[in-house]
């Protein structure tokens, strides 16, 4: 089979309408383009294409090179830049270090790591966040009776917080059990669009813990330990509004340990 023979490929017709075909091949493109219509209207659209840029802009291959594009200036911004990108580097260091510093109260787990606690909190959120009719059995109405029974079954002094200053109203409570047949404390909050958060708490080994945020699909958690008790605020994942439920809960219930 002779080169003439031979298939014409696509990187071939754009050489052709380059002009950077190898001359051995061009008699056999051309051959092919007569003989494939298709072929041949790409090719003639390519060059009116490649007609039309050359008439835009080929004035601009005839311009001196600007100073700026020069190799040395290039030479000389790359050392610039360099310098920049260390220095933005270290800042970013710093600020990062900052940051960290700033938020140490609010940490974020390895995957998997979270308690057994937390685990059955969420488990407890999403069977009872769905309740219409009964998704409590003491109703905030009542909570002096509500703390004063949860925590005789709890093993320790409970307290409900306050959350209406992020805009939401206690519903009431419930008695749940906790890992490891111990008992476990559930409250469940509600904002006026019907939004529910949840507190639980129990009896949690380890030691204590600032506050750390996961998420399970639609489901974010922030929980923590405290004096051997262990505590899980749950809601929407929505990161910014669980924090800010989550630490209003946290600076209520966190001095009871000091």
């Amino acid at each position: 089979m002779t080169d003439r023979d031979l298939p014409v490929t696509e990187a071939e017709l754009h050489a052709y309408v380059d002009g950077e075909l190898a001359p051995d091949r061009k008699a056999a493109v051309e051959t092919w383009l007569s003989a494939h219509p298709e072929d041949r209207a790409r090719v003639t659209r390519w060059h009116e294409l490649t007609d039309a840029i050359r008439a835009r802009y080929g004035a601009v291959a005839t311009e001196p090179v600007p100073a700026r594009l020069s190799v040395r200036q290039i030479e000389r911004a790359s050392r610039s830049w360099r310098s920049v990108a260390a220095a933005a580097a270290a800042a970013a260091f710093l600020i990062g270090g900052l940051a960290g510093w700033v938020a140490h109260g609010v940490a974020a787990p390895a995957r998997g790591a979270e308690p057994a606690f937390a685990a059955d909190a969420l488990d407890a959120y999403r069977l009872y966040v769905v309740e219409v009719r009964h998704p409590v059995e003491v109703p905030g109405s009542e909570a002096a009776h509500l703390v004063q029974w949860l925590s005789k079954r709890v093993g320790y002094q409970l307290r409900i917080p306050d959350l209406q200053p992020v805009g939401l109203k206690l519903v009431g409570g419930r008695l749940l059990p906790g890992p490891s047949g111990s008992a476990a404390a559930f409250f469940m909050y509600e904002g006026g669009s019907g939004e529910r958060f949840t507190l639980y708490s129990t009896r949690a080994k380890g030691p204590d813990s600032s506050l750390r945020y996961n998420a399970e699909g639609q489901v974010g958690a922030l929980y923590w330990t405290d004096g051997e008790v262990g505590y899980v605020v749950n809601g929407e994942a929505n990161p910014d509004r669980l924090h800010s439920v989550g630490e209003t809960v946290y600076a209520q219930l966190e001095p009871r340990a000091r």
